[in-house]
């Protein structure tokens, strides 16, 4: 299977617990032998401080699976030193689920059962019932979005299937309440059948205030989303598509404010045109590139992408499928993005110097930060700056708070523009965690929607 392969490549976050005497250098022969093995140190937190020893949590992350039982032999032929425990970190994380429904009233008495359930509520459901409008205001539904998914396009792991996709839908579902205060509930679909996606959402959705598709396989998700789109009166996103868009586009922008060069100035260059490439390519011609030079060996994806490009803006993208094609974007590009899932697609001499380098194919990206640096290249980024956490959250708050049916290129252009400035001087993104950054991003795009 596909994913185990790609699970020896995935870091492992593992816990060890030491006692350590105490003994000047003890715990850096630790260190010492950890990173012989290619590993890096997390956290290190402190348990206990006795007389004669000492108890540790030491963080280590493993490059693979299969390099932790090599850290463990090293740790435990270091002199002083024993293995007490040792847990893996991300599966404890993930014990038991990571989130969980809450009561936003207190129940203490019968009065407040009456009141909250029966017989209060029938006159709240008649109420509804007559004006459908009030459930906005008396449901929980306007605050809440349908994280959806079939499992069948996982990053890095394809098709999975809906049960191993859910710790990912409820990895995106727990950040709305933390950052922007909205809930978000996975809704995992057992189809791989588009028909049956879409009208499944259908009928879920008189109970959400938005649907984020998520981990959906393209080209069927390109109709899903836009199925959808057109029949529902509330926002549909395809967050694979359309939050990697925005985020990609607000470190384009931060960019080319370093470089100090007018967008006019320069050529945009993009390599990949699947689900995230496509819609990067189609947001990228909402800004004011002098022209936008896009490849994809399949004729499919160029036309997808031709398709999506409002007519009068057609004119800045030129795509195409030959090789010839692949070298002039390689050569042309100011700013080359590129999101193919082929690790080592260009050389460092291919680079050209002075250019902008974003290799986001994940694990491994097209060429490594080292590499497009020693081509020449002014700025360099792998996938590790795509966090979609930073786009997400605020472009749905802000299409909720506005009021719209659908979130627009416009509100994802404001939204990647709210990123670029909010970005560091040293850096091209925001700190995703910081909750004004998501208040800023959901007011651009609410302002975006109620201008629309």
């Amino acid at each position: 299977m596909e994913c185990d392969t790609v699970s020896t490549l995935i870091e492992r976050d593992e816990v060890f617990r030491l006692k350590t005497e105490r003994q000047p250098g003890t715990l850096a022969r630790v260190l010492a032998a950890i990173a012989e093995h290619g590993a890096h140190i997390g956290d290190i937190e402190t348990i206990a401080i006795q007389p004669d020893f000492n108890i540790r949590d030491v963080t280590v992350i493993a490059p693979s699976e299969e390099s932790v039982a090599g850290i463990y032999a090293a740790i435990s032929n270091v002199s002083g030193v024993e293995i007490v425990a040792r847990r893996d970190k991300v599966f404890h994380k993930h014990e038991g689920g990571k989130i969980a429904t809450v009561s936003t009233v207190d129940i203490r008495t019968l009065q407040d059962v009456r009141e909250i359930y029966t017989p209060g509520v029938a006159r709240v459901c008649i109420a509804i019932s007559e004006d459908q409008s009030l459930a906005d205001q008396y449901t929980w539904r306007k605050r809440t979005v349908a994280v959806v998914s079939n499992g069948s396009r996982v990053l890095g792991l394809g098709n999975i299937g809906p049960a191993a996709a859910l710790p990912v839908m409820e990895g995106k579902a727990l950040f709305y309440p933390v950052l922007v205060g909205l809930n978000a509930v996975p809704i995992m679909l057992d189809t791989q059948d588009p028909d049956e996606i879409i009208e499944t959402v259908i009928r879920i959705a008189p109970g959400f205030g938005a649907i984020h598709l998520e981990d959906i396989a393209s080209p069927d998700v390109y109709r899903i989303e836009s199925e959808l789109d057109q029949r529902l009166p509330i926002p549909v996103m395809h967050d694979d598509q359309h939050g990697t868009a925005t985020v990609v586009l607000g470190a384009v922008l931060g960019a080319a404010r370093k470089l100090d060069r007018p967008l006019e100035d320069l050529v945009f260059g993009q390599v990949g045109l699947g689900a995230a490439g496509s819609a990067i390519a189609a947001l990228a011609s909402r800004f004011n590139f002098s022209r936008i030079e896009a490849y994809d060996p399949g004729e499919q994806a160029v036309a997808h992408l031709t398709d999506r490009v409002e007519p009068d803006r057609r004119f800045a993208v030129q795509a195409g499928t030959s090789d010839a094609d692949f070298e002039k974007v390689i050569a042309e590009s100011d700013i080359l993005v590129m999101a193919t899932g082929r690790p080592g697609l260009i050389i460092p001499e291919q680079v050209r110097p002075g250019s902008v380098v974003f290799a986001l194919s994940n694990p491994e990206p097209e060429i490594s930060i080292v590499d497009a640096e020693a081509g020449g290249a002014v700025i360099a980024a792998d996938g590790a700056i795509v966090n979609n956490v930073l786009a997400y959250p605020g472009l749905f708050l802000g299409a909720i708070d506005a009021g719209v049916s659908s979130i627009t290129p416009e509100m994802r252009r404001a939204a990647a523009e709210a990123l670029a400035e909010l970005a560091p001087e040293d850096g091209l993104l925001p700190d995703p965690l910081d909750k004004r950054v998501h208040a800023a991003v959901a007011a651009a795009v609410q302002e975006a929607g109620a201008s629309a």
